[in-house]
């Protein structure tokens, strides 16, 4: 059985038939495939009679073809061999690497992870290309005044800067550009990871090894006696770790870490519901980013519509836009170049909170994120919602796909909460 799903929303390309194929080529041409799609995550889920392989694309997951149970087991077996996972653990949550070398010979990291389901073991494969371009600052999407916030933020000497937002959204891209920019052989960086999904040359990186109980903590603790600038701890977990990185921005320390929050002034919240003090918070915040991903519309079928019938559509955000934006909303309804879907890429859309004497008065206070929120916008922040719009305005996505990814809440306008 190699039934290939077809649909209005995927259209798959030179995908050969894999009925037949010894599995190291099969699995050889399904990795191939969501490369070159590209894919960041290929997945095979066991049902109770097949095995169905997925790809996520541009943060959707698509199915791509559906395979039998025998061929499914072989090829998730042939994955873990070459991860070096035990290939005869079924029963037990695994993880492994494999790093392929392509054709063209650039690398590609797959991390692996298998968990038990009701009908089988599924596996998750991440792939990460070894290609740096995607991790320069200006690659990543933001608007040329958030960027400028965020390298004045990065010219400091110590402090604590987060990176915000859902699984998925880009975090760890960003801090690692941050690391990248700051990488300039002056400075000893350390970065405590969960997993490693980069590998930067002059950076020493470490990961989280919950066998035999190295975690966050534990790691940060070792880290600060070994004398960094600059440390990235991959995400804030517990009160422990958020005291340790609060501590070690107060103390000289420039620390970057990932948390989860909606936006950025609920990261102070986040904090000191982890038991920081506010005092020592307030004394060591650079700055606060959240951000998500936005599609990028097919500049091959892109159309404008124009909007002389409703002029005052981007006035929120006329102040941040070149002459002649904010005249057209853009949508894509799909062409071969883009596979019927409208959508090429994806982008970043962010708010960047800096830590003003004000702010730092407020954290100190204990203001609700709310307040925060107002201050941060009243002193110049490009917020969440205006961003996604300016994204809009200038034709780089959809409305529909700002709907779709910023939660409506974040949508609406601060006097309308």
């Amino acid at each position: 059985m190699n039934d290939q799903p077809q649909g209005p929303d995927f259209q798959a390309i030179d995908l050969p038939d894999l009925a037949g194929m010894a599995t190291d080529d099969a699995v050889t041409e399904l990795i191939h495939y969501a490369i070159h799609l590209p894919a960041s995550d290929l997945f095979f889920n066991v049902n109770r009679d097949d095995v169905g392989v997925l790809v996520r694309h541009l943060g959707i997951v698509k199915p791509l073809v559906s395979v039998s149970r025998e061929e499914g087991r072989r090829y998730i077996s042939h994955v873990k061999a070459m991860a070096d996972m035990d290939v005869a653990q079924m029963r037990r949550p695994l993880d492994g690497r494999w790093v392929r070398e392509q054709e063209d010979g650039e690398k590609v990291d797959l991390r692996v992870n298998t968990i038990p389901t009701l009908y089988g073991e599924d596996m998750s494969i991440r792939l990460l290309e070894h290609g740096m371009d995607r991790l320069e600052l200006p690659a990543l999407g933001f608007h040329h005044k958030d960027l400028q916030d965020l390298i004045s933020l990065l010219s400091r000497p110590n402090g604590l800067v987060l990176v915000t937002g859902p699984t998925g959204s880009g975090k760890t891209t960003t801090l690692y550009a941050c690391l990248r920019y700051l990488n300039d052989g002056t400075r000893k960086i350390n970065t405590i990871e969960d997993p490693i999904e980069y590998e930067l040359e002059g950076i020493r990186q470490s990961q989280v090894n919950a066998r035999i109980e190295v975690d966050f903590p534990d790691l940060l603790r070792a880290v600060l006696r070994q004398a960094p600038d600059v440390i990235m701890v991959g995400e804030i977990r517990d009160h422990i770790t958020a005291a340790t990185a609060v501590r070690a921005a107060n103390s000289g320390h420039m620390v970057f870490a990932t948390l989860h929050a909606p936006i950025a002034a609920a990261a102070v919240d986040s904090l000191l519901a982890f038991g920081v003090h506010s005092h020592f918070l307030s004394t060591s915040i650079l700055g606060i980013l959240t951000q998500r991903l936005l599609r990028t519309l097919c500049p091959h079928c892109k159309v404008a519509y124009d909007l002389s019938g409703a002029p005052n559509t981007f006035d929120e955000v006329k102040q941040w836009l070149e002459p002649g934006q904010g005249e057209e909303i853009w949508f894509a309804p799909g062409c071969d170049q883009c596979r019927q879907e409208g959508y090429v890429s994806r982008t970043g859309v962010f708010e960047v909170l800096r830590g003003t004497k004000e702010i730092r008065r407020m954290i100190f206070n204990r203001r609700s994120t709310r307040e925060l929120h107002s201050k941060a916008v009243e002193q110049g922040m490009i917020d969440l919602r205006r961003a996604a719009f300016l994204k809009v305005a200038t034709g780089v996505t959809s409305m529909e796909e700002v709907m779709r990814v910023v939660p409506t809440e974040h949508l609406m306008p601060d006097d309308a909460e």
